[in-house]
């Protein structure tokens, strides 16, 4: 047998196997995690700016405990918190609260000890556990069926909705009563002519004010049904999502009595972004980070470090706030986390803090000639607005602004009952057309964070919401026909719109027909005919653009290419 060290060849070859070993391991790794570069604009936030500032800290539940599955970086804990045990593998999940108070959270499961660790997920279950209270512990009470990544919305006429999936296959489970029992039914959409984004799972739903209920999908696609129920019908063209680059799953919607809000996160890059909407529809970016990993800490600032945090959800007050939000987090990377070792996964709550009750006093236009803005504070339960309040640390006007500790200041306070009016100088608020609501930011006299959204009294938030179909092409002699289905898949009636639809010709786009939509009732349907010039023969492909125009709305536009006929 020859020696290894005198067979230079063998050592190389040897070296070359090392280095691709460590190589592949590396990518293994880097296929988990990456460094995203943290926007420029961004610098400059003040506590309270970003949406991550509003996570408190963890509620003590039981004893610390170190006697328990996971790295060293999430021990001690409280392992009360939320839902956890050695034999199953928890993620995802929401709950709800019934009216005795009693909480219902929806989870998915598998074994610990499968084989597959945490990459046996496909084989979830969806279990029903309840506490007396929304941190837990949680008690499994009883298995709904297969499925993953559930969320359960309580529908207008009654009874539950719980939306699952299972690779490819989309479903949902009906009851009547949050005890059961469920009935799987086939989830339905329809995407009217619109791309999918990204597959149908991972989607999340928000009822809307006439109890409809507003979907967005995995990819940042917008849907709306009628009832609650499927089918679900795409009214967006494109994904709503932030524009840099990112692996974006697992989002959260979810309506106050103000705006819509919209969390997503970049599972790659362990960064979640947030956003707010007046309709569900058109979606504006915050700026800042709405979670990072780091984000769950004990009282005396410990941090239960878990590696990922994701599916989150939240719990709402009777005015829709978010007081709570509950993750799957895990101790290691996914593909780390093997059967019946160390590692595993749970459903852990943390606390938010609640935004205040705010409204602005008159109805004139706020603008940066404004000289004094006046703002009603709302005394509740917990919060006295006369005792609470660091007057000196309030900024008001547009988040582009108090956010970054810029905006109007108090200049007058006065009591009205248990409620407090403030007086703001106007200057600086930044208030422009490209907002929708305003933002109360400040601290309170125990130098916590306090912040709350005010609606603008001059803006229309009843909106309708028009959405077409491609129109249908038909050449009769030099003619062109043209069949186009518009819905307003809005909770209101619409006015009469402008539509416009035009054709791409050698890199411009040139204007086939500019027509009026007649008014329409809440999720009215109508078929129009116009008649337009020939553009192509028949059976050519022509890019469309169709244009909705609708006062205080964005445009509805949908591009793509359609068949003369």
């Amino acid at each position: 047998m020859r020696s290894l060290g005198g067979n230079n060849k063998l050592k190389k070859n040897l070296f070359f196997v090392i280095v691709f070993g460590i190589t592949m391991f590396a990518s293994l790794l880097q296929a988990q995690d990456v460094e995203r570069s943290r926007p420029s604009d961004w610098e400059g936030l003040v506590y309270g700016g970003r949406f991550m500032d509003r996570f408190l800290p963890l509620p003590e539940t039981g004893k610390l405990t170190s006697d328990v599955w996971g790295a060293k970086a999430v021990k001690p804990r409280y392992i009360k918190n939320g839902l956890e045990d050695d034999i199953w593998s928890y993620w995802g999940g929401n709950i709800v609260v019934d009216s005795s108070g009693k909480h219902h959270l929806f989870v998915c499961r598998w074994r610990e000890d499968d084989p597959k660790g945490h990459m046996a997920w496909p084989k979830s279950e969806v279990v029903h556990a309840v506490s007396d209270n929304s941190i837990g512990p949680f008690k499994v009470l009883n298995v709904v069926g297969p499925g993953h990544n559930p969320e359960i919305q309580p529908l207008k006429e009654g009874g539950y909705f719980l939306y699952v999936h299972k690779f490819s296959d989309y479903f949902y489970y009906y009851a009547d009563d949050l005890n059961g029992p469920w009935e799987r039914r086939e989830f339905n959409f329809d995407t009217r002519q619109r791309q999918i984004e990204d597959h149908m799972a991972n989607n999340t739903f928000a009822k809307r004010e006439d109890g409809s209920m507003l979907m967005v999908g995995r990819g940042g696609g917008i849907w709306l049904s009628k009832s609650g129920l499927p089918p679900f019908y795409k009214i967006s063209a494109e994904s709503v999502y932030p524009p840099y680059e990112g692996k974006y799953e697992d989002p959260v919607v979810w309506r106050t009595n103000i705006q819509y809000h919209l969390i997503v996160n970049d599972w790659l890059g362990r960064i979640a972004y947030y956003m707010r909407s007046k309709d569900g529809v058109n979606w504006k970016l915050d700026k800042g980070e709405a979670y990072l990993p780091g984000i769950a800490k004990h009282k005396n600032g410990k941090k239960e470090d878990w590696y990922k945090f994701e599916r989150i959800k939240v719990l709402q007050d009777k005015y829709g706030r978010a007081y709570q939000a509950n993750f799957a987090v895990a101790d290691t990377i996914k593909k780390q986390d093997k059967g019946s070792d160390n590692h595993s996964s749970k459903n852990i709550g943390i606390p938010l803090t609640v935004g205040r009750l705010i409204e602005l006093i008159g109805n004139e236009r706020i603008d940066k000639s404004t000289c004094e803005i006046k703002l009603l504070v709302k005394a509740e339960p917990g919060f006295n607005p006369h005792r609470d309040i660091n007057i000196k640390s309030l900024r008001f006007g547009a988040s582009e602004e108090v956010d970054f500790g810029r905006g109007s200041k108090v200049i007058k306070k006065e009591k009205q009952g248990d409620d407090l009016i403030l007086t703001f100088n106007g200057e600086g608020n930044g208030l422009t057309e490209e907002n929708f609501v305003a933002k109360l930011l400040g601290k309170t006299r125990k130098d916590d964070l306090l912040f709350g959204f005010a609606r603008l009294p001059w803006i229309e938030y009843n909106l309708p919401v028009l959405s077409a179909k491609f129109p249908e092409l038909t050449l009769n002699s030099k003619s062109l026909k043209i069949d186009i289905e518009v819905e307003n898949f809005g909770q209101f009636n619409s006015k009469t719109a402008e539509l416009k639809i035009e054709y791409e010709k050698n890199g411009t786009w040139q204007v086939l027909i500019e027509e009026s939509v007649p008014p329409l009732k809440a999720y009215e349907k109508i078929n129009l005919t116009f008649w337009g010039q020939k553009i192509q023969e028949r059976n050519n492909t022509v890019n469309l653009r169709i244009i909705i125009s609708h006062k205080d709305q964005e445009p509805d536009v949908l591009e793509g290419l359609v068949t003369i006929r």
